[in-house]
């Protein structure tokens, strides 16, 4: 955790009342702010809340595909917890969504997208990583839109999925969506995070910030 952090949990202090999208108010149980070390040089992003986030307000944790990636970040050395912890120990890794609040039965709306999209502007901003985990077709097609200069129905994630993409002042490492990611895929991103991220310089994408 930074030396300057009090908590993984929101660490910005963002809203936690908000009420902008009245459709998913009356569903979900939790807002689900980032979690993490606000020094991190990587960054995930997933499209919603999982099941487990929404009862328990963190990303990433609580079902079976929070600790798939629970799995792969202790395989890393970015989580220092058992996969199956609610709250995890994670160091240089910041975990968060394009939404805050979970529909159980629908992915979110574009609007619901755009409505939130000052809070993970803010949480990239703020925390400026060298590595972009986006999870996901469409979580890939919004970061593209803003971070790279291709056009964003050019990405396909499973062509895409553990390949580096190089992006405005930063590295996208794209993942299939969890819940549909084989064992293979999983051991797949560890190896090329291990081999081809970790074993260069990442750094010099973009000059760290003082914090």
């Amino acid at each position: 955790m930074d030396a300057n952090q009090d908590t993984f949990r929101n660490p910005f202090g963002m809203d936690e009342t908000c009420t902008n999208c009245e459709a998913l108010c009356e569903t979900r149980e939790s807002l689900v702010h980032g979690y993490g070390d606000v020094g991190a040089e990587f960054l995930v992003v997933g499209e919603s809340p999982g099941a487990g986030a929404d009862r328990t307000g963190v990303p990433f944790v609580g079902d079976p595909a929070g600790e798939r990636l629970q799995r792969i970040l202790g395989e890393l050395g970015f989580a220092r917890s058992d996969p199956d912890t609610l709250e995890p120990d994670l160091q240089n890794c910041f975990l968060t969504n394009l939404t805050r609040c979970r529909h159980p039965e629908r992915p979110p709306t574009d609007a619901e997208v755009d409505t939130c999209e000052p809070f993970l502007n803010a949480e990239i901003r703020m925390i400026n990583p060298q590595i972009i985990i986006p999870v996901g077709q469409r979580v890939l097609e919004a970061l593209a839109m803003d971070y790279t200069t291709r056009s964003p129905d050019s990405f396909d994630v499973d062509a895409e999925h553990a390949t580096t993409i190089r992006g405005r002042g930063f590295e996208l490492v794209p993942m299939v969506e969890l819940d549909r990611q084989t064992d293979e895929q999983s051991e797949a991103f560890v190896e090329h995070m291990l081999e081809n991220v970790f074993s260069r310089d990442y750094r010099q994408t973009k000059g760290r910030q003082s914090r």
